[in-house]
């Protein structure tokens, strides 16, 4: 079989199955969140803005991962206390959060960084980490890091 005769319905099959973590595995880095991630994303519309959430234990293994919020072309909603629901419903002990950008762009918004800001804090009131935020482009290698650039 040649590659022009795979059909992107099984390549994301096969993406998916490769790197899409179950509950329970740990995450290592900011590549494996990527990757997990961009698995996460992969049925939903490419052209519209989604916000997910991992939510972890205290080793960072997961213990559930959601696609929280959709959105337009350039924005998605965050409903913080939406997202505190969530990490009191888990018990999690950390989480990461993540969102695509359509326009394949990566470097964060204002409104990113201040929602990033936001979240941070009312989850360090609750004794629960934020580990990253993840700007997710168009291709594999497209991401920004929040942790990585020392924003958090």
């Amino acid at each position: 079989m040649e590659i022009r005769e795979i059909t992107d319905k099984e390549l994301r099959r096969e993406w998916n199955r490769r790197f899409y973590l179950k509950p329970g595995a740990q995450l290592k880095s900011a590549r494996d969140s990527v990757e997990h991630l961009r698995s996460l994303f992969s049925n939903v519309p490419r052209d519209q803005e989604h916000f997910g959430i991992l939510l972890l234990n205290q080793q960072n293994q997961i213990i559930e991962s959601i696609i929280l919020f959709s959105g337009t072309i350039n924005t998605s909603a965050v409903y913080p206390r939406e997202l505190v629901k969530l990490v009191f419903k888990h018990e999690a002990a950390s989480v990461l959060i993540a969102h695509t950008h359509p326009s394949g762009c990566t470097q964060p918004s204002s409104s990113d960084k201040a929602v990033t800001t936001k979240i941070s804090k009312l989850l360090s009131n609750l004794d629960v980490e934020l580990i990253d935020h993840l700007v997710l482009g168009n291709g594999v290698e497209e991401y920004f890091s929040f942790a990585d650039h020392r924003m958090l």
